[in-house]
């Protein structure tokens, strides 16, 4: 809470999201932007008081968002950052100067903008979704606050997304893969294509480095508006990174000039992709250039290096060591994977896992499979969750019975994990058993919420 915040802020605040979460939540998509539109133009386009940073792309948007994000703080810029899911609490989505409003200002946005919630509704066959509402009432609060910047992430795709009624200055698009295939096309090129829409007239589009197919889908639409672009791998990149203590020293080519050790406390190669993503969208969005030379190197240095990223390989136990990721695709989980083994090194890993019904559950689990010694299969409260003996079902055939361990409860699987990494004694050797042991709990973002509410006290931030 902030400081002004008292239990009957929290209390309103949970009357409200159970309310709007009562019209139609996150997994029930209406793809059209009608709705979004008609609602911001009775609010005066509030989205238009300040200039945007607008983010898509299959995985990493989150995290890139962070560092965006802090990359103008540290140029003395005022930001609002807008991102989803949340981890715990739904105030963690609108964040102003870097601090997640509190419920207070929850409250108080959401009551000036019932009024016009209603005014909308009634234009429409489908009522505003949960997601329409909180975008809207995020732009709102950015423009009451006030703030310079917006960096926002979109919810789904780009085109028909409803934080697509921005004109960004910046779009960032990091990689694609496929993913919401029900929502956004069955190809890589399909799914790009609707992700291209973010891309505005006159702007500058920031592009990680793509699948050919989808690459060439980006650049038409950047053509087809007359925007600029800017590609990893040719106009900017990661030249060299090395593991550190806590995360990874990186040496980045950005459109301005070259970057030297740089610190992130971050692991895997996915986050210093998104780091020179996110120094690539700051140096466009301040017109920074092979001319203008590089940015301040040690405000660079000083941002990136206060980057936290929740519930993203984020270490929150130690003995064993438990981390919680949200991956929750199979690009998602093969680059947090990977990560694991770079950073950590453990000589036995558990996880614990749970997983959205609609996903690539047999995609994630086959790269599970070999990266892990033992499984422990549970669920989450969503109900969009799949149950943990149908998870246990299809993990089965991969790992083998004895292997696979299921509790429904997602606490009495983060225990049964730590039992099962606390007895590889004779398989790791040594006094120090507990050093060589880990616990990985992933498959959603729901899951790594869920698991940081019950191992964590302080919120995300």
């Amino acid at each position: 809470m902030a400081p002004e915040d008292n239990p009957r802020d929290a209390a309103q605040l949970r009357e409200i999201e159970a309310s709007i979460f009562g019209r139609r939540g996150e997994g029930h998509i209406r793809p059209t932007n009608e709705r979004m539109q008609a609602l911001v133009d009775l609010l005066g386009d509030p989205q238009r008081s300040y200039r945007s940073v607008h983010l898509t792309g299959t995985n990493g948007k989150s995290s890139t968002a962070r560092m965006v994000d802090e990359l103008l703080r540290g140029f003395g810029v005022r930001t609002g950052r807008y991102t989803s899911p949340h981890l715990a609490r739904v105030t963690e989505r609108i964040v102003v100067d870097g601090q997640p409003v509190g419920d207070r200002a929850f409250v108080e946005g959401y009551r000036e903008l019932q009024p016009y919630l209603d005014i909308v509704d009634k234009q429409f066959d489908v009522p505003l979704s949960f997601f329409e509402i909180v975008t809207a009432l995020a732009f709102s609060i950015f423009a009451d606050a006030p703030i310079d910047v917006a960096v926002v992430e979109v919810g789904l795709g780009g085109t028909w997304d409803n934080t697509n009624v921005l004109d960004a200055d910046v779009s960032v698009v990091t990689p694609i893969g496929l993913d919401h295939m029900q929502y956004l096309g069955s190809t890589v090129a399909e799914i790009a294509g609707e992700k291209a829409g973010i891309i505005k007239p006159g702007g500058v589009a920031i592009l990680a480095a793509q699948p050919p197919e989808a690459a060439a889908e980006l650049l038409r639409r950047a053509a087809e508006v007359g925007a600029s672009v800017a590609r990893e791998g040719l106009e900017f990149g990661v030249l060299d990174r090395r593991i550190a203590v806590g995360g990874q020293f990186l040496t980045l080519q950005g459109l301005a000039g070259r970057y030297d050790e740089i610190f992130l406390p971050l692991h895997g190669a996915h986050q210093a992709q998104n780091a020179v993503l996110a120094l690539a969208a700051v140096e466009a969005f301040f017109g920074a250039g092979a001319e203008s030379g590089p940015l301040d190197i040690e405000i660079v240095r000083s941002a990136l290096a206060a980057v936290r990223s929740p519930g993203r390989l984020e270490p929150v136990r130690s003995a064993p060591t438990i981390l919680l990721d949200a991956a929750h695709n199979p690009a998602g989980m093969t680059a947090s994977l990977v990560a694991v083994a770079e950073a950590f090194q453990f000589r036995r890993l558990v996880a614990v896992v749970a997983m959205m019904a609609d996903k690539d559950i047999a995609g994630m689990l086959e790269l599970l499979e070999p990266a892990v010694d033992e499984l422990v299969v549970t669920q989450t409260s969503s109900d969009r969750g799949l149950p943990a003996d149908e998870l246990a079902a299809a993990a089965v055939p991969l790992f083998g019975a004895d292997r696979v361990t299921v509790e429904p409860r997602l606490d009495d699987a983060i225990e049964a994990a730590v039992r099962l990494a606390e007895t590889g004694d004779d398989m790791l050797g040594g006094d120090d058993v507990l050093a060589g042991a880990g616990v990985l709990v992933t498959g959603s973002v729901v899951t790594a919420g869920e698991a940081r509410t019950l191992l964590v006290r302080e919120g995300p931030g």
